[in-house]
């Protein structure tokens, strides 16, 4: 999904042709949510100039109710008239970056955040990171009055089809709108869980994947409404069965191509591409935080069900973090395995890309292949083969992200600071509930 370059007249035109009556203005805050500003087209002059205010002291890490004029600066690109339409007309959206008064990125805005951290990988000598996500979600039922149950659509499992996959017809429109929207959808499937579905979509340059994220997102979830069905990106919905994630897989150019693939090299992989793995395995338990970044992802992240719990990378495996799948050419990448789509996408590919520039820039050497399937390793067999875990808790991997200067500098001061404090109130609300399994445990017993 190539990004149009469209002007300010061909937006003008384009609003005008298809006689769009109100414009959707779309940006994220710190938690990856979804945050949007409509206004009548009457105001399209007025965001073409950059002159379209709002108030950003309530919107979650941004800023203080002092500080709180902010302006809305489109990216023209991003331009996206949906094709759904309502009673009073079109609606057109458009992904915004946030802008203080003095004309300066806003540092709060996670999309500015992205295009901080890819500037500087520009200045290292790298010209695109490419991102192909593959999110998952659940489908649920919802009630007599629009709420969701926790009755899954279906009891498929991977790959099934109708009338085992109920959500086929859902599935298969929201691939429909997907297309309609520009995205090159790879491929739609039932997943392994019941009620639980995937759809991939065309690698895009780090930036437009993390709008695509977005975009899909929103998607989904509308299409899943016009079937009475509830869609959640939550991880671990449902005790006892797999967990969503949405790996992603990366992969960095310069001049000559690919940066990660090299025909000589060990496993035709580069020089490059071991120092980048290097800098991903050494920073997985701090960018953890990020990719995982709520209590019920750590439900996900636990043995039996497929998810990743340890620190290591593999060929021909997919028990470990990380792994390299076998296209080589422009086609070489590294897969993440871990990312769950609770994750905000802009905050997620910042970390990993500067978590692999640093392994670039001192130059990491990653530990060996594991090529077995760790799940099967006794402990003592893992520390054998120099394979940590991954953190299982939020405030865990909060303490990794604390002490790690370069995950610091791929959030920015004001995102990090925001994150951390807003995270450990997170985790201290939730270690002060009292489950229903502690009441069924312990009631009786003590």
């Amino acid at each position: 999904m190539a990004k149009p370059a469209y002007t300010k007249d061909d937006i003008r035109q384009m609003a005008k042709d298809e006689d769009v009556k109100f414009l959707r203005l779309m940006f994220t805050d710190l938690f990856g949510t979804i945050k949007n500003v409509e206004v009548p087209i009457s105001q399209l002059g007025k965001l073409l100039d950059n002159k379209l205010m709002f108030d950003g002291s309530s919107i979650d890490g941004f800023v203080r109710i002092e500080e709180s004029d902010m302006y809305l600066y489109p990216d023209l690109s991003t331009w996206m008239i949906f094709p759904w339409s309502t009673e009073r007309g079109k609606i057109a959206r458009v992904i915004c970056e946030v802008y203080k008064p003095n004309g300066e990125p806003f540092e709060g805005d996670p999309r500015n955040n992205l295009i901080r951290v890819l500037s500087d990988m520009r200045k290292a000598g790298f010209t695109d990171f490419n991102i192909g996500p593959e999110p998952e979600f659940f489908l649920f039922k919802m009630d007599e009055n629009g709420k969701p149950t926790m009755e899954l659509n279906d009891k498929g499992s991977y790959f099934d089809m109708a009338p085992m996959d109920l959500g086929e017809n859902c599935r298969r429109e929201i691939v429909l709108t997907l297309e309609k929207m520009g995205f090159d959808v790879e491929a739609a499937h039932h997943e392994v869980a019941p009620g639980q579905h995937e759809i991939d979509f065309k690698y895009a340059d780090a930036l437009t994947a993390a709008d695509n994220i977005q975009t899909f997102k929103l998607v989904v979830k509308t299409i899943a409404r016009k079937y009475g069905l509830f869609a959640t990106f939550m991880p671990k919905p449902l005790t006892g069965i797999n967990g969503s994630g949405m790996h992603l897989n990366m992969s960095l150019f310069h001049d000559k191509g690919n940066a990660f693939y090299d025909k000589q090299g060990k496993m035709e992989l580069s020089e490059d591409a071991f120092h980048f793995l290097g800098g991903l395995l050494k920073h997985a338990r701090s960018f953890t935080a990020i990719c995982n970044p709520i209590v019920n992802s750590y439900k996900r992240l636990v043995p039996g069900y497929e998810a990743p719990v340890y620190v290591a990378w593999s060929g021909s495996n997919r028990s470990p973090l990380i792994r390299v799948p076998s296209s080589r050419g422009l086609s070489t990448r590294l897969e993440l395995r871990s990312v769950d789509p609770a994750a905000n996408p802009y905050l997620a590919i910042a970390a990993v890309l500067e978590a692999g520039l640093d392994g670039l820039r001192n130059q990491l050497v990653p530990q060996e292949a594991v090529d077995r399937n760790i799940y099967r390793m006794d402990a003592e067999e893992r520390q054998e083969n120099h394979i940590t875990n991954l953190p299982d808790t939020l405030h865990n991997t909060l303490k990794d992200l604390a002490a790690d200067e370069v995950m610091r500098n791929a959030m920015g001061n004001h995102l990090y600071q925001s994150f951390i404090e807003a995270k450990n109130l997170e985790y201290n609300s939730y270690r002060t509930q009292v489950s229903q399994w502690e009441r069924d445990q312990y009631l009786e017993l003590y």
